[in-house]
């Protein structure tokens, strides 16, 4: 945060849309790690009262938050290089450059913090993959910073800050459209709900399964629902606790829920219908 605040005063003095926009992004990671570690204290609250499953979904509104926020800030510095394209003025080359190889130095020592973990954890690889990326683009901006020393090429700052924006906008695209599926209940992108239906068919016993929801609870955690059909195999809480484990183990699948029916015609499943909710 020091130095997304040291960046907004130096582009400001510097003149430098590049600048500000790469403080604009470094802003949004800020942002995004406050959202990420106040939803991960409110995931960890018990169920209680009207929120039965707790409030583990507020990390998905979080990631929607973080997404619009940021596409937002970069919409406006967009529409700023812009304007500076069509009306150019000076920039304080060398201030770029001492300010951006700064950012290169934090970034780094950030994205080396998340190194030790990034095989093992997907969560820490994508940090990792941010951060690192982020100190190729505060590169970039000092590589900008001395292009215009050495030519006078006023264009390419707003140039450079244009390229930031998109390169934003690019990755930001991905963290919107997951986030909005998510809170739309859509079944996670890792989780292929045919492959699931198929397993559970398989099931000893189970002649057809219907009535199949798969949902994020969280940006972590997946929660399912099925009907089994099992004609005279009765309950089978041994076979419960196998599918429940296995489903966990093959898909991610962390809060799985599981109805046994006979499949008797005088009392048919109101919920049978594929496309019935």
């Amino acid at each position: 945060m020091a130095y997304v605040i040291g960046e907004t005063v130096y582009g400001l003095a510097a003149n430098s849309l590049a600048l500000l926009a790469d403080a604009g992004h470094n802003l949004s990671d800020v942002l995004a790690l406050a959202l990420a570690w106040w939803a991960s204290r409110l995931v960890k609250r018990a169920p209680r009262g009207r929120y039965t499953y707790g409030l583990r979904s507020s990390s998905i509104l979080a990631a929607l938050a973080n997404a619009v926020a940021l596409l937002l800030v970069t919409g406006g510095l967009a529409w700023a290089a812009v304007d500076k394209l069509l009306h150019p003025s000076v920039t304080a080359g060398l201030t770029v450059i001492v300010v951006s190889l700064v950012g290169v130095a934090v970034n780094g020592a950030v994205a080396l913090m998340f190194a030790g973990g990034r095989k093992s954890d997907v969560n820490l690889r994508a940090a990792f993959a941010h951060m690192a990326s982020d100190a190729l683009i505060a590169l970039g901006v000092a590589a900008s910073g001395a292009a215009m020393l050495a030519t006078g090429w006023l264009w390419l700052d707003p140039a450079v800050s244009l390229a930031v924006s998109a390169v934003i906008v690019a990755g930001t695209w991905f963290l919107l459209r997951e986030s909005l599926d998510l809170a739309l209940q859509a079944a996670p992108a890792a989780v292929d709900v045919s492959k699931v239906r198929d397993y559970l068919a398989t099931l000893p016993g189970v002649s057809e399964v219907h009535d199949l929801h798969i949902w994020g609870m969280s940006t972590t955690e997946t929660a399912l629902t099925a009907h089994l059909v099992r004609p005279e195999a009765g309950l089978d809480d041994a076979l419960l606790a196998r599918a429940c484990a296995e489903l966990r183990r093959r898909f991610d699948v962390h809060h799985a829920t599981l109805q046994i029916e006979s499949g008797a015609q005088d009392h048919p499943c109101g919920l049978a219908a594929h496309d019935t909710v």
